[in-house]
């Protein structure tokens, strides 16, 4: 059998690209999926090779065969000039963010963004000597306005983590590259399958590989892609903080490549019916998903994305705290916990009033955020239906 060649732009199909990049079995006696290569010292053959350091591995946080495999079948399937691997979404997100910026620096974060992002900013962005200013994930090309001289980082990330909202990336893009700025995106919710992000404009992408690559809540991982342009002083970054994902969180995320593109389709039916649903129940007041034509950021969403997953926020009519941990706490199939991405169903309650500083959050009621699984529909329609009605009465 002969190795798939993946190259960057080729015109093979997604699933296509999805089973057989970053694979080279031809290296690996045959065998199709990479193996955990775990190791720090690699031996050279002579010295020679140890002083020069131009083999194609020198020690173990430079990689190994199984994170050079994931960084190649990201960059892949991103459209990137290079990726990298980290222990986390997180710690992706930083990264990215410190291969850009240096003292003295502004830089523009989404007023939607996920919350750990804006603790990096006010907490150790700000002691390095690096100004943070928030603005209004609808700004579009409005951000124009709040661009400085000293402006190198647009943060965006859509749709907003919690709340939804839809950002019009190209167009931020545009204000921003013409003001010599990168543009960094937390991708994680789209993937690179629903919203190929470096065709958009963006230069470094970040995704939390925890959720829909791992697909599984078993492991934490993040990446970034990014094109030519950021792509060396992301590496450089990178290799100086060492910041290595363990072997077999590497090895799981390969083998979640493979059938990702399956379990986003489903995640979109499933999280859309749901959705659709929740929209006709008495106790709801809105629901908060772009992909539903009546949702402020679905014209964006329609122009930009090719599809969408299972995670969107409802908007309850108004329901005592009380009343609202009744419903959730006798839930049967949603379990209460963070992250998503996952096979199984999941519910949070939030309010990002406190951590929201130019925009107002007043919903007008409890949300909640829920992740939907793959159990049948019909079965969590139920459960959330004993939880309505405990709801209703507990309040």
């Amino acid at each position: 059998m002969q190795n798939f060649d993946g190259k960057p732009g080729s015109q093979r199909g997604l699933r296509t690209r999805l089973a057989h990049a970053g694979r080279k079995t031809s290296e690996q006696f045959g065998f199709i999926n990479t193996p955990i290569y775990r190791g720090s010292t690699v031996l050279h053959p002579d010295t020679r090779s140890l002083e020069t350091r131009n083999a194609p591995y020198i020690y173990g946080t430079k990689g190994t065969p199984t994170i050079r495999a994931l960084e190649e079948a990201w960059t892949e399937l991103s459209g990137a000039a290079g990726s990298v691997v980290t222990p986390s979404g997180l710690s992706a997100i930083t990264v990215a963010i410190l291969s850009v910026v240096k003292a003295g620096d502004h830089i523009l974060v989404t007023d939607s963004a996920y919350r750990p992002t804006r603790m990096f900013c006010e907490g150790v962005l700000k002691r390095l000597g690096v100004e943070t200013e928030y603005y209004d994930p609808a700004i579009g090309a409005g951000i124009a306005s709040l661009m400085r001289d000293r402006t190198s980082l647009v943060l965006t990330e859509a749709p907003g983590s919690q709340s939804f909202e839809m950002q019009d990336i190209p167009a931020i893009a545009e204000v921003a590259h013409a003001r010599s700025a990168l543009v960094l995106m937390d991708n994680t919710w789209a993937t690179p399958i629903f919203f190929p992000p470096h065709e958009r404009g963006v230069d470094l992408a970040v995704e939390a590989g925890t959720k829909y690559l791992g697909g599984h809540s078993d492991l934490l991982l993040g990446l970034v892609s990014a094109n030519e342009r950021a792509y060396p002083a992301l590496r450089e970054t990178f290799d100086l903080f060492a910041m290595c994902a363990g072997p077999e969180d590497a090895f799981l995320a390969l083998r979640g490549m493979r059938t990702m593109a399956l379990r986003l389709r489903e995640a979109e039916r499933q999280g859309l019916a749901l959705a659709t649903w929740l929209q006709g129940r008495p106790e709801v007041a809105r629901v908060l998903h772009p992909a539903l034509p009546d949702d402020p950021g679905h014209a964006i969403w329609k122009r930009d994305f090719l599809g969408s997953t299972g995670l969107f926020s409802v908007i309850l009519k108004p329901f005592s705290k009380k009343a609202v941990a009744a419903m959730l706490d006798g839930l049967e199939l949603f379990g209460l916990g963070y992250s998503w991405g996952g096979y199984e169903s999941l519910v949070i309650p939030f309010d990002c009033a406190s951590y929201r500083s130019v925009t107002a959050w007043d919903p007008g009621g409890p949300a909640l955020r829920f992740q939907v699984g793959l159990e049948d529909m019909a079965d969590l329609q139920a459960d959330l239906e004993a939880g309505f009605a405990r709801l209703k009465a507990a309040d």
